[in-house]
């Protein structure tokens, strides 16, 4: 299947042959027949990424500081890595459109296979002739409305949410800023709303659409004070929804000059925010920003797992705004077709982007892609596409990378790329996109979204798995019984069951069993090494502060579904690394949380964490969200029975003290072990014996389990194996 695909680095476009999306139980799998391009929205992502490194920086300020503050963290050569990697991540544009339901998950109600639908969601309803829906961003179409009106379904609900924050009342009279499709669209809602709509733009062919579309009034922007004065009898308007886009703040300035007393400023567009207070103070205005589609927007448990908001509180979601704009269609308040400029074959839909980035010169507005019909509906599509090359090197180790994303690309693989135990054979990632480039970039030879038929490749010897944690532990027991030697970035598993079932499995596979490792790479990295060597035997105490800094409640990291929170998702980390330095096992665990006012984070993201070993040692980890950026993130203090003291600051600096002298080592780029665990392992697979027993994996996985419970009954809680 083809889809439509941006370089972030570049900037180029192209149409490819990309793996098809698998289809999850939460959504549907949909065969396009229209999308829409949003020209506002898709032309500022283009001219984005075709700006140079320093327009990029200038764009995103934001981001920035974010390099400048990694890169004194970890270095310069690190953070460049990390940075190039990033840039080169492909972009999948669109977020509308239209077709046919080919797969629907066993988890979705009310749609099947051959319904007709309208998609919506930016990364979900892509220029792409098949895009996964999750169950909250589809809706079917009514029979009175065609595929093409329902591809403006998103765009449609953008508008519907803005007059929503307007909450316009019957015989209100109402500015429209901006006759673009978004503006066009809200003169049509406000109508069938029983509004007076006076519209505004430069464009005098949109003026004269904003007209024939039900706009009582239409000015120019020069002409709008005025306009609005006699529009309004002098009163001032009840209500501005700015659907327009400008950097500066006059939009905002003539917005609060044209209202009423009391009056409503909404901004649907992107525009200066620099409110002048004078004006807004003295008239008591409202001003609102309107959430894209609606409620449900930006949140990962309505939008990817299908958790919708009660009806009785949040009436109107971005799905039932979805429906409510095909309504209005069906009912004929709105005709999105006599928006429509421009429509073009998939094949062509380069020819659209000029269009929208100036390369053609003609005037436009609506731009539709029409696809074309599959000559087999009932075929699934192929989920898995090859490269230009079959890899076949004896003695050498071919991989199969589960999971695309920034860690696997800018981390993992360069340093396995440097080791010449292993080679990269295939790539298997839920977003096909990522699985294309991958496969591009890297030389692969096989690309899929299909984990379970991956896995099956007699391509593939070795799986390293780098997805979300909740996929885990499911995929390292298929990994396992497939005969693949497997390695499973952090986390092992999320949940103690699935630690009891994997060592069932792992007990149930015929010896010699594949090796498994979890990416526990500190305890691999040089200066945890030089450590290790100097402390000997004997009593040690470690502690291990680590400076987390805050990771915000809407990231997956912090859902307890896919990511499992950071005790379970990253603290393994440092318990790995203390257990491999006293050399012992976990025998039970203590643990208290800070008491915060703060809400914004989880409290487990300020914890205390004591640590007892059945060697005798300790380990107190102290894990915070809130220190300061510009302190090291992770520092140790180690204390060994024979006269050792040992200081390691973020694996760049380290000093041990031993008897009257002192050791300095230093790096000048940071080294988190990942080379030298990526070595270990390939020792592993050809050995046979594990680089860290599998019950120290074990041990670590479920002393995190046995925190939290520590943390909850605030008592000593054992770690039995």
């Amino acid at each position: 299947m083809k889809q439509l695909i941006q370089s972030y680095k570049t900037g180029a476009l192209g149409l490819y042959d990309v793996p098809a999306p698998l289809c999850h139980p939460e959504g549907v799998l949909v065969a396009t027949t229209y999308s829409l391009i949003s020209a506002g929205t898709e032309k500022m992502i283009v001219d984005i990424a075709k700006k140079s490194l320093v327009g990029k920086a200038q764009a995103r300020p934001d981001l920035v500081r974010q390099v400048i503050r990694k890169m004194k963290q970890e270095g310069f050569r690190n953070t460049l890595e990390k940075v190039m990697n990033k840039l080169d991540t492909p972009i999948p544009l669109g977020y509308s459109c239209s077709g046919t339901v080919i797969e629907a998950g066993a988890h979705v109600q009310g749609i099947a296979a051959g319904t007709r639908v309208a998609c919506g969601g930016a990364g979900y309803a892509n220029h792409s002739e098949i895009n996964y829906i999750p169950s909250n961003l589809v809706v079917p179409v009514p029979d009175g409305v065609d595929d093409v009106d329902a591809s403006f379904v998103t765009v449609g609900a953008i508008a519907l949410q803005g007059v929503r924050q307007a909450n316009p009342i019957l015989g209100e009279q109402v500015v429209v800023i901006g006759l673009g499709l978004l503006g066009q669209l809200t003169v049509q809602i406000l109508r069938a709303n029983g509004c007076r709509v006076l519209g505004c733009d430069l464009d005098s062919s949109r003026l004269n659409l904003a007209s024939k579309l039900g706009a009582q009034a239409v000015c120019p922007p020069d002409e709008l004070i005025e306009a609005a004065r006699e529009f309004s009898h002098g009163y001032g308007v009840d209500a501005v929804i700015i659907t327009a886009s400008a950097k500066d703040d006059l939009l905002i300035m003539d917005a609060g000059e044209i209202s009423r007393h009391k009056g409503r400023v909404i901004v649907v567009g992107l525009v200066g925010m620099n409110i002048p207070r004078d004006i807004y103070y003295k008239k008591e205005l409202e001003v609102k920003l309107s959430m894209a589609y609606g409620p449900g927007r930006y949140d990962p448990t309505y939008e990817e797992y299908g958790i919708d908001y009660p009806y009785a509180y949040v009436r109107w979601t971005e799905r039932r705004n979805f429906e409510a704009f095909l309504n209005l269609i069906s009912e004929g308040s709105v005709t999105p077709k006599e928006l429509i400029t421009h429509t073009f074959e998939f094949t062509d839909a380069l020819k659209a982007f000029d269009l929208i980035t100036g390369k053609s010169k003609e005037p436009y507005l609506g731009i539709v892609l029409r696809y074309p019909t599959p000559s087999d509906k009932t075929k699934l599509p192929e989920r898995i596409i090859y490269g230009e090359k079959t890899l076949t090197t004896p003695g050498v180790l071919r991989i199969g990378l589960i999971g695309g994303g920034n860690f696997a690309t800018s981390v993992l693989l360069p340093h396995l790329k440097k080791n010449k135990d292993f080679i990269s054979s295939g790539i298997c990632d839920a977003s096909n996109i990522v699985a294309h480039s991958v496969l591009k970039k890297h030389g692969f030879a096989l690309a899929s979204t299909d984990p379970q038929s991956f896995m099956q490749s007699e391509q593939l010897d070795t799986v390293f798995i780098t997805t979300r944690h909740d996929s885990h532990a499911q995929l390292v027991m298929q990994a396992l019984r497939a005969g693949k030697h497997t390695f499973v970035e952090k986390p092992l598993c999320l949940h103690e069951e699935d630690l009891m079932e994997l060592r069932n499995v792992i007990n149930e596979i015929k010896q010699p069993a594949p090796v498994l490792q979890v990416g526990y790479n500190r305890r691999f990295a040089p200066l945890i090494q030089t450590i290790k060597k100097f402390i000997g035997d004997g009593p040690i105490s470690i502690n291990y502060r680590v400076n987390a800094g805050i990771i915000p409640m809407n990231s997956w990291i912090q859902d307890p579904l896919s990511g499992g929170g950071r005790i379970i998702g990253e603290v393994c980390h440092f318990i790995d690394t203390c257990s491999y330095l006293i050399g012992g096992s976990v025998v039970s665990v203590q643990a208290a949380i800070l008491i915060q006012p703060d809400q914004s984070i989880p409290p487990e993201d300020n914890v205390h964490i004591l640590l007892h070993y059945d060697n005798g040692g300790l380990a107190h980890i102290s894990y915070t969200a809130f220190g300061n950026r510009s302190l090291p993130k992770e520092f140790i203090e180690l204390f060994a029975g024979s006269n050792i003291s040992v200081q390691m600051s973020d694996f760049r600096k380290l000093t041990i003290y031993k008897g009257s002298r002192r050791h300095h080592f230093r790096n000048a780029n940071q080294d988190k072990g990942f080379s030298a665990e990526l070595d270990a392992f390939a020792g592993a697979i050809k050995t046979g014996r594990a680089a860290i027993p599998l019950e120290s994996l074990f041990n670590t996985t479920l002393t995190t389990f046995k925190i939290r419970e520590a943390i909850r009954t605030g008592s000593v809680v054992p770690v039995l194996g």
